[in-house]
């Protein structure tokens, strides 16, 4: 069984007009607000790193749960895992704005500070560039050695390459979860120097993998609405929706877990994060995050036939991946800017770095047959039912 993804041309000339929107935007940013630029660049890079991190977790599960329902749709996984080359390089244009984002960064600023003094071994502009390279390097290694082993796979058949699949998806879980963690501490945590959470680092680990795994959800249904995964059928659906239903429960835990331990120790060097968050400017973000990613997600998805619905899980989906960029919105923007200026500059960064990820995503999948022909367990995926 074999299926090709045709990249049709008006997707294709969408997604470069979303690039050059992008990139105008870009230039108008820099030339009258640099330091909301560069935020930008920082929110929607790791915004899709995030979900290509995600992704590639989701997909290195399923091979270590040997899970034969899903066996059929991980092509998506791996086109969405070819973003991570793309946010390496923008990342590393990131370094040249340090300055305009982490307040560490700027020349001389652990001199009259005691605690930057005494972080200053880690958070230093040398240390951060090497770690950044080291974490991109991993990251983009695992995910084409994976992606190699899947293709031939395809060619040659047989349990070989499933097993070592299998095998080199557990070391890129490891690499994943450490590498991760630290990064969303060097990207994300840092820009308030002074403030820590031992919680952050999981929470945004685990929102990495929540929103990854609902990008690649919300791909499959809409190659399937384009005539693609003509076998998606209500039990495959049922089991999609059932991991948005869970990483949404687990995101609400988390959350609300930072937050209470938080608010009931009331230690002002903690306090201050959501003490600049409870502004009235910012106040409605910060609820409309956990409204978006934890209360619609489950209690729209609790019902069985919510959770088997394409359309309702579609929805769902767009609403979740909204989620995370009002959850990066809030958790870099206050410590930026003194004032909510969401506007134009916003909506074009977000669209060139949507036409980016949809030619990255499109190109891979165009490039290798959509399903896994040779895959051990296809079969129990054509015919998954419950």
């Amino acid at each position: 069984m074999e299926e090709k993804f045709s990249f049709p041309s008006k997707l294709r000339i969408s997604a470069f007009a979303l690039v050059a929107i992008g990139v105008i935007a870009f230039i108008w940013g820099f030339i009258s607000n640099p330091d909301k630029s560069w935020a930008n660049l920082l929110l929607n890079n790791f915004y899709f790193v995030s979900i290509a991190v995600g992704a590639s977790f989701f997909l290195s599960l399923q091979y270590i749960a040997q899970a034969g329902w899903s066996s059929g749709f991980k092509r998506v996984s791996e086109a969405v895992v070819a973003y991570l080359p793309i946010g390496g390089i923008l990342f590393l244009v990131l370094i040249f704005g340090l300055g305009h984002i982490y307040h560490w960064a700027h020349a001389g600023a652990a001199d009259h500070d005691e605690l930057l003094a005494h972080k200053s071994a880690f958070l230093n502009v040398p240390f951060f560039s090497i770690r950044m390279l080291l974490y991109f390097t991993l990251w983009i290694f695992m995910a084409r050695y994976l992606r190699k082993l899947s293709l031939k796979e395809d060619v040659e058949g047989g349990l070989t390459w499933f097993e070592k699949s299998e095998f080199y998806s557990k070391v890129n879980i490891f690499i994943l979860a450490v590498t991760f963690t630290f990064a969303s501490i060097d990207w994300l945590m840092s820009i308030h120097p002074h403030w820590y959470s031992t919680i952050f680092s999981f929470k945004t680990f685990g929102s990495a993998f929540y929103h990854g795994s609902t990008a690649v959800i919300l791909i499959i249904l809409l190659l399937h609405k384009a005539g693609y995964f003509s076998f998606l059928n209500k039990s495959h659906l049922h089991d999609f929706s059932r991991y948005i239903f869970m990483l949404s429960i687990i995101y609400g835990y988390l959350w609300f877990m930072q937050f209470t331990i938080i608010w009931y120790g009331n230690i002002p060097e903690e306090t201050v994060y959501y003490a600049l968050r409870w502004d009235p400017q910012w106040k409605t973000l910060f609820f409309v995050d956990i409204i978006l990613n934890f209360a619609i997600p489950f209690l729209v998805l609790m019902p069985r036939a919510t959770s088997r619905n394409k359309t309702v899980v579609l929805i769902v989906a767009v609403i979740v991946l909204i989620g995370l960029w009002v959850e990066l919105y809030i958790q870099i923007f206050p410590a930026i800017s003194e004032v909510n200026s969401f506007g134009l500059m916003e909506v074009g960064a977000f669209a060139g770095f949507l036409g980016l990820f949809i030619l990255m995503v499109a190109t891979t999948l165009s490039k290798a047959s959509l399903i896994p022909k040779n895959h051990p367990y296809l079969d129990e995926c054509l015919n998954h039912h419950f």
